[in-house]
């Protein structure tokens, strides 16, 4: 089955009107890859819209909160974990802080896939112009537009995107995800880094490798030290984010 090119700023319109990919945003099926090494299709920070009656039905344990949440707003972001042909993990995310809830999900249930890249062209003006947050998204666009890794914004800045449902605030952060297959230097970072700081709300940047993800901001000021890197099978602290030793020892959250 034919492979979606990679993202960059040059290409990112002209693929989110090609027909494969309103195919994936539309349909269940789950067809593409971001990076050439995975056997799957949805990475960490994709929101996918469900058939949340279906998924309700199957749940034999739920917070209160879920049913009324995924009702109104039938979204849930792609987890760090194992993805396979018979599950996703996922969170649900509830209208407070404190109402997130980690569990998985059948491809079969999945009807539409958003990838950050994607919502960077959801941007409301209306709106940016008064929350922080989204203001530096839209100023982050022209900051980047050099970038060529697909990036885009996660958190509760993707999610108000991806649902129109107005969920970020005066105080709310700017979540930006980097999907960087190729190594990323310490100058690249750095770059980017810095094109962020003056920016109206606080930016935390992820950056997301075939293996594992970890923080733009520590990469930039521990390089070449160890960092922190998340991976679906722990935590480990580690200078290359792209080639993790396999007797690494992990520890677990």
């Amino acid at each position: 089955m034919p492979t979606t090119p990679a993202f960059s700023p040059y290409n990112a319109k002209r693929l989110i009107l090609d027909n494969r990919m309103l195919n994936i945003m539309a349909a269940p099926e789950i067809t593409t890859r971001l990076f050439q090494c995975e056997d799957h299709s949805v990475r960490t920070h994709y929101l996918l819209e469900i058939d949340s009656n279906q998924f309700l039905s199957y749940q034999t344990f739920m917070p209160d909160w879920v049913e009324e949440s995924l009702q109104q707003t039938p979204f849930v972001v792609v987890r760090r974990g194992e993805v396979t042909l018979q599950q996703i993990p996922i969170g649900i995310r509830g209208t407070q802080r404190n109402q997130r809830w980690a569990t998985i999900c059948h491809p079969e249930l999945v009807r539409k896939i958003l990838t950050p890249q994607q919502l960077l062209f959801q941007l409301p003006r209306t709106r940016a112009n008064i929350k922080p947050a989204l203001r530096s998204l839209q100023l982050l666009t022209n900051y980047w537009m050099d970038l060529e890794y697909p990036w885009g914004p996660g958190g509760s800045v993707g999610f108000e995107l991806a649902t129109h449902k107005q969920v970020v605030n005066q105080e709310s952060d700017l979540d930006i995800v980097v999907y960087a297959e190729p190594r990323m230097t310490v100058a690249e970072a750095t770059s980017l880094w810095l094109r962020t700081i003056d920016l109206p709300a606080v930016v935390d940047i992820r950056v997301e490798t075939p293996v594992c993800g970890f923080a733009l901001g520590e990469f930039v000021s521990q390089s070449p030290g160890p960092i922190l890197l998340r991976s679906p099978d722990g935590f480990m602290f580690g200078q290359d984010p792209w080639s993790i030793d396999s007797d690494a020892e992990w520890f677990k959250s």
